[in-house]
Protein backbone atom coordinates (compact mmCIF):
# COMPACT_ATOMS: atom_id res chain seq x y z
CA UNK A 1 0.00 0.00 0.00
CA UNK A 2 1.31 3.18 -0.87
CA UNK A 3 0.07 6.28 0.38
CA UNK A 4 0.90 9.46 -1.47
CA UNK A 5 -0.08 13.22 -1.65
CA UNK A 6 -0.19 13.34 2.56
CA UNK A 7 -0.40 16.73 3.64
CA UNK A 8 1.45 16.60 7.21
CA UNK A 9 2.85 12.72 8.16
CA UNK A 10 3.36 13.21 11.83
CA UNK A 11 5.90 12.14 14.30
CA UNK A 12 8.20 11.20 11.79
CA UNK A 13 12.36 10.74 12.35
CA UNK A 14 12.10 8.90 15.76
CA UNK A 15 14.17 6.04 15.24
CA UNK A 16 16.26 6.10 17.71
CA UNK A 17 14.35 7.43 20.51
CA UNK A 18 11.93 5.36 22.89
CA UNK A 19 10.13 8.66 24.50
CA UNK A 20 10.16 12.10 24.31
CA UNK A 21 10.84 14.83 27.31
CA UNK A 22 10.36 18.05 28.44
CA UNK A 23 11.31 21.02 25.74
CA UNK A 24 11.30 18.35 22.87
CA UNK A 25 7.69 17.41 23.53
CA UNK A 26 6.62 21.06 21.78
CA UNK A 27 8.76 20.04 18.57
CA UNK A 28 7.00 17.96 16.62
CA UNK A 29 8.54 15.88 13.85
CA UNK A 30 6.86 16.19 10.81
CA UNK A 31 6.92 15.54 6.85
CA UNK A 32 5.05 17.98 4.30
CA UNK A 33 3.81 16.50 1.11
CA UNK A 34 4.59 13.87 1.93
CA UNK A 35 4.42 9.41 0.62
CA UNK A 36 4.34 6.72 3.10
CA UNK A 37 4.98 2.77 2.11
CA UNK A 38 3.27 -0.02 3.85
CA UNK A 39 4.42 -4.25 2.77
CA UNK A 40 2.53 -6.45 4.28
CA UNK A 41 2.27 -5.19 7.96
CA UNK A 42 4.92 -2.92 8.34
CA UNK A 43 5.97 0.94 7.43
CA UNK A 44 9.02 0.33 4.66
CA UNK A 45 9.21 3.28 3.73
CA UNK A 46 8.51 7.29 3.99
CA UNK A 47 9.19 11.12 2.79
CA UNK A 48 8.42 13.92 0.81
CA UNK A 49 7.02 13.17 -2.62
CA UNK A 50 9.53 15.32 -4.59
CA UNK A 51 12.49 13.78 -2.77
CA UNK A 52 12.20 9.95 -4.47
CA UNK A 53 9.48 8.68 -7.25
CA UNK A 54 6.14 8.04 -5.12
CA UNK A 55 4.56 5.62 -7.95
CA UNK A 56 6.63 2.70 -6.64
CA UNK A 57 4.74 -0.46 -7.09
CA UNK A 58 2.09 -1.00 -5.32
CA UNK A 59 -0.82 -2.97 -4.66
CA UNK A 60 -2.71 -0.14 -3.35
CA UNK A 61 -2.18 3.34 -4.06
CA UNK A 62 -4.69 6.00 -1.25
CA UNK A 63 -4.17 9.31 -1.99
CA UNK A 64 -4.26 11.61 1.24
CA UNK A 65 -4.75 15.11 -0.11
CA UNK A 66 -5.52 17.99 2.11
CA UNK A 67 -5.17 15.02 5.27
CA UNK A 68 -3.28 13.88 8.17
CA UNK A 69 -1.64 10.48 8.43
CA UNK A 70 -0.34 9.73 12.10
CA UNK A 71 0.51 7.10 14.29
CA UNK A 72 -2.52 4.99 15.67
CA UNK A 73 -3.14 6.05 19.37
CA UNK A 74 -1.56 3.95 21.78
CA UNK A 75 -4.08 3.61 24.85
CA UNK A 76 -1.83 2.72 27.80
CA UNK A 77 -4.23 2.73 30.58
CA UNK A 78 -7.90 1.85 29.96
CA UNK A 79 -10.56 -0.86 32.43
CA UNK A 80 -12.80 -1.44 29.50
CA UNK A 81 -13.84 -4.95 30.27
CA UNK A 82 -16.69 -4.52 32.55
CA UNK A 83 -20.30 -5.61 33.18
CA UNK A 84 -22.72 -2.75 32.53
CA UNK A 85 -22.24 0.85 33.01
CA UNK A 86 -22.85 3.02 36.23
CA UNK A 87 -25.19 6.26 35.29
CA UNK A 88 -26.90 6.37 37.65
CA UNK A 89 -23.80 6.69 40.25
CA UNK A 90 -22.68 9.76 37.90
CA UNK A 91 -26.11 11.45 38.81
CA UNK A 92 -25.19 10.71 42.69
CA UNK A 93 -22.06 12.56 42.43
CA UNK A 94 -23.62 15.56 40.38
CA UNK A 95 -25.91 15.34 43.38
CA UNK A 96 -22.75 16.26 45.28
CA UNK A 97 -21.81 12.70 46.49
CA UNK A 98 -18.04 12.31 46.14
CA UNK A 99 -16.53 9.23 44.48
CA UNK A 100 -15.15 7.56 48.30
CA UNK A 101 -19.29 8.42 49.63
CA UNK A 102 -20.27 6.60 46.23
CA UNK A 103 -18.07 3.99 47.26
CA UNK A 104 -18.86 3.33 50.70
CA UNK A 105 -22.06 3.29 49.99
CA UNK A 106 -21.59 -0.10 47.81
CA UNK A 107 -21.15 1.92 44.62
CA UNK A 108 -18.27 3.13 42.63
CA UNK A 109 -15.60 -0.18 41.86
CA UNK A 110 -17.76 -2.80 44.15
CA UNK A 111 -20.39 -2.14 41.97
CA UNK A 112 -19.02 -2.50 39.04
CA UNK A 113 -17.70 -6.58 40.91
CA UNK A 114 -21.15 -7.21 41.66
CA UNK A 115 -22.35 -7.12 37.80
CA UNK A 116 -19.04 -8.72 36.61
CA UNK A 117 -19.82 -11.58 39.28
CA UNK A 118 -22.96 -12.14 37.67
CA UNK A 119 -22.13 -11.84 33.71
CA UNK A 120 -20.35 -14.98 31.62
CA UNK A 121 -17.08 -14.76 30.34
CA UNK A 122 -19.04 -14.77 26.95
CA UNK A 123 -21.57 -12.09 27.64
CA UNK A 124 -18.11 -10.07 29.05
CA UNK A 125 -16.42 -10.57 26.11
CA UNK A 126 -19.28 -9.42 23.74
CA UNK A 127 -19.68 -6.30 25.63
CA UNK A 128 -16.02 -5.80 25.53
CA UNK A 129 -16.17 -6.27 21.75
CA UNK A 130 -18.48 -3.41 20.99
CA UNK A 131 -16.34 -1.00 23.07
CA UNK A 132 -13.00 -2.56 21.00
CA UNK A 133 -14.52 -1.53 17.63
CA UNK A 134 -15.47 1.79 19.08
CA UNK A 135 -11.78 2.41 19.99
CA UNK A 136 -10.64 1.30 16.64
CA UNK A 137 -13.05 3.84 14.39
CA UNK A 138 -11.60 6.06 17.12
CA UNK A 139 -8.17 6.05 16.01
CA UNK A 140 -6.57 3.48 18.63
CA UNK A 141 -3.98 0.73 17.65
CA UNK A 142 -2.86 -0.53 20.94
CA UNK A 143 -5.04 -0.98 24.41
CA UNK A 144 -3.47 -1.72 27.83
CA UNK A 145 -6.99 -3.81 29.73
CA UNK A 146 -6.46 -3.92 33.34
CA UNK A 147 -8.67 -6.49 35.23
CA UNK A 148 -9.66 -5.42 38.92
CA UNK A 149 -13.44 -5.27 39.07
CA UNK A 150 -13.33 -9.37 40.12
CA UNK A 151 -11.53 -9.01 43.47
CA UNK A 152 -11.95 -12.94 43.98
CA UNK A 153 -9.67 -15.24 42.30
CA UNK A 154 -12.19 -16.49 39.83
CA UNK A 155 -13.36 -13.21 38.36
CA UNK A 156 -10.32 -11.59 38.02
CA UNK A 157 -9.17 -15.12 36.00
CA UNK A 158 -12.17 -14.55 33.65
CA UNK A 159 -11.50 -11.13 33.33
CA UNK A 160 -7.95 -11.65 31.82
CA UNK A 161 -9.38 -14.57 29.98
CA UNK A 162 -11.77 -12.32 28.09
CA UNK A 163 -8.86 -9.79 27.47
CA UNK A 164 -6.76 -12.90 26.29
CA UNK A 165 -9.59 -13.86 23.53
CA UNK A 166 -9.44 -9.37 22.88
CA UNK A 167 -5.55 -10.16 22.33
CA UNK A 168 -6.25 -12.93 20.08
CA UNK A 169 -9.62 -12.25 18.14
CA UNK A 170 -9.19 -8.09 17.47
CA UNK A 171 -5.79 -6.45 15.14
CA UNK A 172 -5.60 -4.24 18.40
CA UNK A 173 -1.83 -4.47 20.08
CA UNK A 174 -3.24 -5.27 23.36
CA UNK A 175 -0.85 -5.54 26.92
CA UNK A 176 -2.95 -7.00 29.60
CA UNK A 177 -2.37 -5.68 33.15
CA UNK A 178 -3.60 -7.81 36.59
CA UNK A 179 -5.03 -5.48 38.97
CA UNK A 180 -6.27 -7.86 41.70
CA UNK A 181 -5.94 -4.83 44.32
CA UNK A 182 -8.13 -2.47 42.96
CA UNK A 183 -10.20 -2.33 45.65
CA UNK A 184 -10.96 -4.22 49.32
CA UNK A 185 -14.17 -6.18 48.73
CA UNK A 186 -17.15 -5.94 50.86
CA UNK A 187 -15.72 -9.58 52.53
CA UNK A 188 -12.54 -8.07 53.52
CA UNK A 189 -13.90 -4.71 54.46
CA UNK A 190 -12.48 -5.39 58.60
CA UNK A 191 -9.63 -7.95 57.19
CA UNK A 192 -7.65 -5.94 54.64
CA UNK A 193 -4.47 -8.07 55.28
CA UNK A 194 -6.60 -11.09 54.52
CA UNK A 195 -7.54 -9.42 50.89
CA UNK A 196 -3.62 -8.66 50.66
CA UNK A 197 -2.51 -12.23 51.08
CA UNK A 198 -5.43 -13.41 48.78
CA UNK A 199 -3.78 -11.35 45.74
CA UNK A 200 -0.31 -12.15 47.08
CA UNK A 201 -0.58 -15.86 47.93
CA UNK A 202 -3.21 -17.05 45.30
CA UNK A 203 -4.09 -14.96 42.91
CA UNK A 204 -0.78 -13.87 41.63
CA UNK A 205 0.55 -17.38 41.11
CA UNK A 206 -2.90 -18.60 38.91
CA UNK A 207 -2.26 -15.49 37.01
CA UNK A 208 1.37 -16.21 35.91
CA UNK A 209 0.55 -20.08 35.79
CA UNK A 210 -1.58 -18.95 32.99
CA UNK A 211 0.59 -16.37 31.17
CA UNK A 212 -2.54 -14.25 31.49
CA UNK A 213 -1.14 -10.96 32.15
CA UNK A 214 2.17 -8.81 31.57
CA UNK A 215 2.00 -6.43 34.07
CA UNK A 216 0.69 -6.04 37.67
CA UNK A 217 -0.83 -2.94 38.82
CA UNK A 218 -2.25 -1.57 42.61
CA UNK A 219 -4.54 1.43 43.03
CA UNK A 220 -2.55 3.06 45.83
CA UNK A 221 -4.43 6.10 47.26
CA UNK A 222 -6.62 7.48 50.13
CA UNK A 223 -8.73 5.01 51.29
CA UNK A 224 -7.48 2.17 49.19
CA UNK A 225 -3.96 0.65 49.55
CA UNK A 226 -1.56 1.94 51.68
CA UNK A 227 2.24 2.34 50.35
CA UNK A 228 3.64 -0.73 52.37
CA UNK A 229 1.08 -3.14 51.06
CA UNK A 230 1.72 -1.86 47.17
CA UNK A 231 5.25 -2.95 48.00
CA UNK A 232 4.50 -6.21 48.95
CA UNK A 233 2.39 -6.74 46.31
CA UNK A 234 4.66 -5.08 43.69
CA UNK A 235 7.44 -7.29 44.62
CA UNK A 236 5.04 -10.59 44.87
CA UNK A 237 4.32 -9.99 41.27
CA UNK A 238 7.94 -9.26 40.30
CA UNK A 239 8.84 -12.34 41.07
CA UNK A 240 6.50 -14.23 38.81
CA UNK A 241 7.71 -12.08 36.03
CA UNK A 242 4.99 -9.44 36.32
CA UNK A 243 6.61 -5.60 35.60
CA UNK A 244 5.07 -2.71 37.94
CA UNK A 245 2.38 -0.21 36.65
CA UNK A 246 0.69 1.85 39.88
CA UNK A 247 -2.38 3.65 40.22
CA UNK A 248 -0.90 6.69 41.89
CA UNK A 249 -2.00 10.46 43.74
CA UNK A 250 -5.45 10.56 42.03
CA UNK A 251 -7.57 11.41 45.78
CA UNK A 252 -4.06 12.32 47.65
CA UNK A 253 -0.52 12.40 48.22
CA UNK A 254 -0.27 8.45 48.37
CA UNK A 255 3.21 7.27 48.30
CA UNK A 256 2.88 5.40 45.32
CA UNK A 257 4.86 7.08 43.34
CA UNK A 258 8.12 6.31 45.48
CA UNK A 259 6.90 3.07 45.53
CA UNK A 260 6.53 2.87 41.83
CA UNK A 261 9.74 4.33 41.11
CA UNK A 262 11.66 2.38 43.55
CA UNK A 263 10.19 -0.92 41.90
CA UNK A 264 11.00 0.56 38.40
CA UNK A 265 7.10 0.84 37.64
CA UNK A 266 6.44 1.35 33.47
CA UNK A 267 4.40 3.91 34.62
CA UNK A 268 2.71 5.64 37.24
CA UNK A 269 -0.74 7.25 36.28
CA UNK A 270 -3.15 9.62 37.33
CA UNK A 271 -1.17 11.87 39.15
CA UNK A 272 -3.59 14.41 40.26
CA UNK A 273 -1.61 15.08 42.98
CA UNK A 274 2.06 15.77 42.15
CA UNK A 275 5.17 18.22 44.48
CA UNK A 276 8.56 18.97 42.88
CA UNK A 277 10.29 16.72 44.95
CA UNK A 278 7.85 13.96 43.27
CA UNK A 279 8.62 15.78 40.08
CA UNK A 280 12.33 15.26 40.36
CA UNK A 281 11.91 11.64 41.55
CA UNK A 282 10.25 10.88 38.27
CA UNK A 283 12.79 12.68 35.98
CA UNK A 284 15.76 10.33 37.80
CA UNK A 285 13.83 7.23 36.58
CA UNK A 286 12.85 5.14 33.98
CA UNK A 287 8.97 5.51 34.99
CA UNK A 288 6.98 7.43 32.51
CA UNK A 289 4.22 9.99 34.27
CA UNK A 290 0.65 8.99 33.04
CA UNK A 291 -2.18 11.51 33.11
CA UNK A 292 -5.62 10.60 32.57
CA UNK A 293 -7.55 13.93 31.54
CA UNK A 294 -10.60 11.98 31.25
CA UNK A 295 -10.92 10.91 34.54
CA UNK A 296 -10.73 14.34 36.25
CA UNK A 297 -12.84 15.70 34.17
CA UNK A 298 -15.60 13.31 34.68
CA UNK A 299 -15.31 13.51 38.28
CA UNK A 300 -14.45 16.76 38.79
CA UNK A 301 -11.14 16.37 40.31
CA UNK A 302 -7.88 18.43 40.57
CA UNK A 303 -5.94 18.11 36.68
CA UNK A 304 -2.50 16.64 36.77
CA UNK A 305 0.13 19.65 36.86
CA UNK A 306 0.97 18.58 33.46
CA UNK A 307 2.40 21.61 32.45
CA UNK A 308 4.75 21.63 35.50
CA UNK A 309 6.25 18.38 34.79
CA UNK A 310 6.77 18.92 31.18
CA UNK A 311 8.37 22.08 31.93
CA UNK A 312 10.71 20.02 34.77
CA UNK A 313 11.94 17.75 31.79
CA UNK A 314 10.09 14.71 31.83
CA UNK A 315 8.22 12.74 29.32
CA UNK A 316 4.39 12.03 29.71
CA UNK A 317 1.86 9.86 28.74
CA UNK A 318 -1.96 10.85 28.06
CA UNK A 319 -4.40 7.76 28.24
CA UNK A 320 -8.32 7.59 28.55
CA UNK A 321 -8.31 5.12 31.90
CA UNK A 322 -11.96 4.11 29.85
CA UNK A 323 -14.30 2.55 32.41
CA UNK A 324 -17.51 3.07 33.49
CA UNK A 325 -17.15 4.77 36.52
CA UNK A 326 -14.52 7.67 36.33
CA UNK A 327 -14.22 7.89 32.26
CA UNK A 328 -17.00 6.19 30.70
CA UNK A 329 -14.77 7.20 27.16
CA UNK A 330 -11.45 5.58 25.13
CA UNK A 331 -11.86 8.35 22.87
CA UNK A 332 -8.36 9.74 22.21
CA UNK A 333 -9.17 12.41 20.53
CA UNK A 334 -11.13 14.04 22.93
CA UNK A 335 -8.31 13.14 25.28
CA UNK A 336 -5.84 15.27 23.41
CA UNK A 337 -8.62 18.10 23.58
CA UNK A 338 -9.16 17.93 27.17
CA UNK A 339 -4.98 17.53 27.86
CA UNK A 340 -4.84 21.21 25.80
CA UNK A 341 -8.48 22.99 27.23
CA UNK A 342 -6.95 21.70 31.16
CA UNK A 343 -4.14 21.06 31.57
CA UNK A 344 -2.80 23.93 28.79
CA UNK A 345 -0.72 21.38 26.88
CA UNK A 346 0.52 22.56 23.18
CA UNK A 347 -0.95 20.14 20.48
CA UNK A 348 2.35 19.13 19.77
CA UNK A 349 2.58 17.89 23.17
CA UNK A 350 -0.48 15.92 23.19
CA UNK A 351 0.22 14.28 20.18
CA UNK A 352 3.30 12.56 21.19
CA UNK A 353 1.60 11.88 24.97
CA UNK A 354 -0.87 10.02 23.02
CA UNK A 355 1.34 8.07 20.36
CA UNK A 356 4.94 7.94 20.87
CA UNK A 357 5.14 7.85 25.05
CA UNK A 358 1.50 6.15 25.38
CA UNK A 359 3.53 3.40 23.38
CA UNK A 360 6.59 3.48 25.88
CA UNK A 361 3.92 3.35 28.60
CA UNK A 362 3.05 -0.21 27.56
CA UNK A 363 6.07 -1.24 26.68
CA UNK A 364 5.38 -1.06 22.88
CA UNK A 365 7.48 1.78 21.62
CA UNK A 366 9.99 -0.55 19.49
CA UNK A 367 6.76 -1.45 17.26
CA UNK A 368 4.64 1.24 17.46
CA UNK A 369 4.18 4.68 18.36
CA UNK A 370 5.60 6.61 15.42
CA UNK A 371 6.71 6.84 11.74
CA UNK A 372 9.37 4.44 11.70
CA UNK A 373 10.55 2.16 8.86
CA UNK A 374 10.21 -1.61 10.43
CA UNK A 375 7.39 -0.58 12.70
CA UNK A 376 4.32 -2.12 12.72
CA UNK A 377 1.68 0.44 10.16
CA UNK A 378 -0.72 1.13 12.95
CA UNK A 379 -2.04 4.45 11.26
CA UNK A 380 -4.72 7.12 11.86
CA UNK A 381 -5.47 8.95 7.96
CA UNK A 382 -7.65 12.09 8.79
CA UNK A 383 -10.07 13.53 6.90
CA UNK A 384 -9.35 16.79 5.40
CA UNK A 385 -8.37 19.64 8.12
CA UNK A 386 -6.21 22.52 7.76
CA UNK A 387 -3.43 21.25 9.40
CA UNK A 388 -1.98 19.11 12.70
CA UNK A 389 -3.09 21.54 15.42
CA UNK A 390 -6.97 21.10 14.31
CA UNK A 391 -6.39 17.90 15.91
CA UNK A 392 -7.03 18.65 20.00
CA UNK A 393 -8.71 22.11 18.52
CA UNK A 394 -11.52 20.49 16.96
CA UNK A 395 -12.72 18.87 20.21
CA UNK A 396 -15.59 16.16 19.91
CA UNK A 397 -15.82 16.18 16.12
CA UNK A 398 -15.01 12.51 14.21
CA UNK A 399 -11.86 13.33 12.02
CA UNK A 400 -10.89 9.97 11.65
CA UNK A 401 -11.53 8.56 7.70
CA UNK A 402 -9.49 5.88 7.90
CA UNK A 403 -7.74 3.23 10.06
CA UNK A 404 -4.71 0.84 9.05
CA UNK A 405 -4.16 -1.76 11.74
CA UNK A 406 -0.99 -4.34 10.98
CA UNK A 407 -0.97 -2.91 7.35
CA UNK A 408 -4.81 -3.31 6.55
CA UNK A 409 -7.58 -0.97 6.30
CA UNK A 410 -9.99 -1.32 8.81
Amino acid sequence: MLIKNIKQLLVTGCERKQKISGKDMSRLTFLEDAWLLIEEDKITGYGKMGDREASVAAGEVMDASGKVVMPAFCDSHTHLVYAGSREKEYRDKVMGLSYEEIARRGGGILNSARLLHETSEEALYDQALIRIEEIISQGTGAVEIKSGYGLNTEDELKMLRVIRRIREHTPLTVRATFLGAHAFPEKYRNNREGYVNLVIHEMIPRVAGEDLADFIDVFCDRGFFNPEQTDRILLAGMKYGLRAKIHANELDFSGGIQTGVKYDALSVDHLEYMDREEIMLLKDSDTMPTVLPGASFFLGLNDAPARKMIDAGLPLAIASDFNPGSSPSGNMFLMMSIGMIRLRLLPEEVIYAATLNGAYAMGVEDELGSITVGKKANLIITKPVPGYEYLPYAYGSDLVEKVILNGKEI
